[in-house]
């Protein structure tokens, strides 16, 4: 037992020395931490300077688009051919893809010889049907491959092929994992070459147009230190292989790392240990001083735990050396130390992609899936387990599955091919669907003049009743001088909230100060009996008079902004014509709503009021802007509603009598297309929108255009393609059914121009909807199509009113200026910039200033009093 251990303590001490030995001899060939953090920087840089499209010619990782855009999401289908074109042979496969949703994929393939008359001729020739980086053909290296590859197609009449995609071994080993793992977004080869890629974010792509979306970027990392970046790192044996080589000076990265050239490093080593008497006993074998007699394969045996020493000897042996026991324990660390700097250096640029996609994606931890390939990783015993550890260690936050790719180059091109032909089908279903929101110039022109003659029935007597745009006349009938002063009060009744206003009002310098208090209308009330709404109405108001402390003072003149449908009779008389934004309170429809609050603040006997006023926000809104610009005679509101006011000459409005001076009509627009003139651009969307509404058949042109139903339309949008399999993975969560869970302000948010598609995701899943950055594409093209064609009909609409004031004062050119309020417009990112250029299309003529309104409904309704105060006591006097 004694002898034993004697025998297993001179045995490690023999190794030890060993080790110490090839250490000293190879110090520099051991890469510390701190090294291999400052390489990961390094790599990080030339990436950066990669994607630039100013520094890309100068960039070594020359970071090549793909065009690559989607990962396969496991609804793939059908047969495709494969060709796997990369050296002396080539494989044609057949690869079919299961429809039955098991990601099951059946290949079949066939090799064939690469005649090297095809390799080194011309690439005209009928065989050559493609090329990679293997080897070189001229005449195609410069030229575009797919074309080639359809040309030699073409010659051969009985192939009926279709060419979808040229690929990248790695691209087709992200590939085929992918589609075992929808989380691999990265692909690395270690074998005779190297080289990686990833799914950048396409804002960051300066070499190609288009920021949304991803693309799958071929880095081509084997350049990587071509600049000279790498020269501290590099050591004498490596600067020997790249001379030898028959390209000098390229591909230094791989040429520390890939496995065409790890054997090679190790016998030169060995050759200059040996030389230096570390080795052999100073005795040299003509195999030893012959380029390329070790191979990586010898390097992976000699590695091997158990048997290694043993291959290690035969190796050697093979070479025609005679080693000792201390020589193989030696030739074993140097492959150690020379595959572990392979590991080492491969790590810190994968975790430089790591961290880019985490950067990209703004994650405190990443959890993604890294597909590898390449012999080097498969039959190194060793290698995958310290690649795996490093990688891990330089990139603490990441948490990296690695997962080999099974047939990458072949089932890889394949799925390239899938994705490529399910993204082109369902681009097709899509464009089908979006297309029925593109409006052509003719269908705005027609709009524009439908509007207009609706307008002209709702001026008319006889024609009145039937029009859906009732043009109703507002009495009021001047716009503030900057004479108008003092104390208003000014209600604001449009939507789920309500406020109440003190306003005053200061002449000569146009001074306006504003005191408000917001109160909630509690649904049951808005869909309650109509006392209680105005019971509760008249209750915020004596909250808000306690809590400015004017409870007791006199009577204040009120303006009370109704933002209904109101037909007036007088200035202070408006009968409701109509609910609408979900308000559905009974006995209220038919009845004056002056009369139902002077009613309300009897029955609470706490204060007086002199109802002055009921004024429609859009009224309101026109007045506002109107005391700041006297050519302001519009107002339109493009929010949770929508509609359009302007002053009309008297003698047009045959509701009213006498034929001087301009009154403002409250257009009432949301009826248009009522009766049906609109069909032809409304979509089923619009249909099922209007069915589920609490109108239906009613308001159709506010229905398409408004903030309180974008949304809407949105929702069933996807709920349709996801029945048809077109997003979701064909999975409509339970909240995407529920009627008006999609928000107008999503709409807003969805197509900020800032907003990056990772935020897109995040919103799409407060909606219980796990959505792909393709989903997440597609989403912000319904938004946008949606929501452009709101802007659209609202422009063609406006152009209708801005027209017709043209030719009613016979001018043949007008300037004027539109006051504008409402959610939409403001915080939309894109709203307000294409309804201007509508209405600029179909009214060349009228220069139109849009002028954002400060508070309409508010100060709106204040200043309307404060007119109708001016105008009374002018008239008193």
């Amino acid at each position: 037992m004694f002898a034993v251990h004697l025998l297993a303590f001179y045995f490690a001490k023999l190794k030890e020395d060993q080790i110490k030995k090839v250490d000293r001899f190879l110090y520099h060939m051991r890469l510390s931490d701190d090294t291999l953090l400052d390489i990961m920087t390094r790599f990080q840089a030339e990436m950066e300077k990669g994607l630039g499209k100013d520094t890309n010619p100068t960039a070594c990782v020359k970071m090549l688009p793909t065009f690559v855009r989607a990962i396969p999401d496991g609804s793939e289908k059908g047969e495709f051919l494969a060709l796997d074109l990369g050296g002396s042979k080539f494989r044609v496969l057949t690869v079919q893809v299961s429809e039955d949703g098991k990601r099951n994929v059946h290949m079949e393939s066939q090799f064939y010889p690469t005649p090297k008359e095809i390799i080194h001729g011309s690439g005209s020739e009928g065989i050559l049907l493609s090329w990679t980086k293997k080897f070189k053909v001229r005449g195609v290296q410069d030229t575009n491959v797919v074309s080639s590859l359809t040309k030699a197609l073409k010659r051969h009449k009985d192939i009926d092929v279709d060419v979808l995609a040229l690929v990248n071994d790695t691209v087709a080993t992200m590939m085929t994992c992918a589609y075992d793992d929808p989380r691999c977004e990265v692909g690395v080869i270690i074998g005779t070459g190297t080289n990686a890629c990833y799914m950048e974010d396409m804002s960051n792509i300066d070499m190609v147009e288009g920021d949304e979306g991803r693309m799958c970027i071929n880095t081509e990392w084997g350049a990587f230190g071509e600049d000279g970046s790498l020269e501290d790192i590099r050591t004498e044996f490596d600067r020997e292989i790249d001379l030898g080589s028959i390209n000098p000076g390229k591909q230094l990265f791989e040429k520390m790392i890939s496995g065409l050239y790890m054997g090679e490093l190790v016998r030169l080593i060995l050759l200059k240990m040996t030389k230096a008497g570390l080795l052999f006993r100073g005795e040299k074998s003509s195999a030893l001083y012959t380029k390329g007699k070790i191979e990586t394969r010898h390097v992976a045996a000699m590695e091997k735990y158990k048997e290694g020493l043993q291959n290690t000897r035969e190796i050697l042996m093979e070479l025609g050396l005679e080693p000792s026991e201390e020589d193989c324990l030696a030739v074993q660390h140097v492959c150690t130390i020379v595959s572990f700097r392979s590991a080492n250096l491969c790590a810190a640029a994968l975790a430089a992609i790591l961290t880019r996609l985490q950067e990209n994606k703004k994650l405190t931890r990443l959890r993604t899936t890294v597909g590898m390939d390449g012999t080097l990783y498969k039959i190194h015993p060793q290698y995958p387990k310290r690649l795996h550890k490093v990688v891990r260690k330089l990139v603490p936050n990441c948490d990296v599955r690695f997962l080999l790719s099974e047939s990458g180059s072949a089932k890889g091109a394949a799925m390239v091919t899938a994705v490529a032909a399910r993204v082109q089908a369902q681009r097709k279903l899509i464009d089908e669907v979006l297309s029925l929101f593109q409006l052509t110039p003719e269908h705005l022109v027609n709009v524009k003049n439908k509007m207009r003659a609706e307008m002209e029935y709702g001026l008319k007597k006889e024609t009145q009743p039937l029009a859906t745009v009732k043009m109703l006349p507002t009495y009021v009938c001047a716009m503030p001088d900057g004479t108008e002063k003092g104390n208003y009060l000014a209600l604001d009744l449009g939507g789920t909230n309500f406020r109440v206003l003190l306003v005053k009002i200061r002449s000569g310098r146009r001074s306006v100060r504003m005191y408000n208090k917001i109160f909630a209308i509690p649904l049951e009330i808005m869909q309650g009996m109509g006392e209680e709404l105005f019971d509760h109405i008249v209750h915020c108001i004596a909250d808000f008079l306690d809590y400015m402390g004017i409870k007791g003072a006199s009577r204040l003149p009120l303006g009370f902004t109704f933002s209904f449908p109101c037909k007036q009779t007088g200035l202070d008389k408006g009968t409701l014509v109509e609910w609408t934004k979900g308000f559905k309170a009974t006995d209220c429809e038919g009845e004056d709503v002056v009369d139902m609050l002077r009613e309300a603040i009897k029955r609470r006997n706490e204060f007086e009021l002199d109802i002055v006023a009921v004024v429609n926000d859009t009224v309101g809104t026109m007045m506002t802007c109107g005391y700041e610009d006297p050519d302001c005679e519009i107002g339109l509101i493009a929010g949770t509603g929508s509609n359009m006011c302007y002053m009309e000459e008297m003698k047009n409005i045959e509701l009213v009598e006498g034929n001087e001076g301009k009154m403002c009509i409250n257009t009432e627009w949301g009826g248009f297309g009522d009766n049906g003139c609109l069909d032809e651009i409304r979509t089923q969307y619009d249909t099922e929108v209007d069915e589920g509404s609490l109108n239906p058949g009613k308001q159709r042109y506010e229905k398409m255009t408004s903030g309180m139903y974008l949304g809407e339309i949105v929702r069933q949008i996807l709920i349709d393609l996801t029945k048809h399999g077109l997003l979701f993975r064909g999975q409509i969560s339970e909240r995407l059914r529920t009627r008006g869970i999609f928000e107008t302000k999503f709409l807003s948010q969805i197509e900020s121009d800032g907003l990056a598609l990772l935020q897109v995701r995040r919103i799409l899943q407060q909606l219980g909807l796990d959505s792909t950055c393709e989903d997440s594409i597609v989403v912000k093209e319904v938004c946008g199509a949606v929501s452009r064609r709101a802007a659209q009909l609202c422009g063609a609409g406006l152009a209708a009113i801005v027209e017709k004031r043209r030719e009613d004062r016979n001018l043949e050119h007008l300037k004027i200026t539109v006051g504008v309020d409402g959610t939409l417009y403001k915080l939309h990112p894109h709203f307000s910039r294409i309804l201007r250029e509508t209405v600029k299309e179909l009214a060349p003529q009228c220069d139109v200033t849009f002028m954002l309104s400060e508070d309409g409904s508010g100060k709106g309704a204040a200043l309307i009093t404060a007119v109708a105060k001016r105008l009374h006591l002018k008239k008193d006097n």
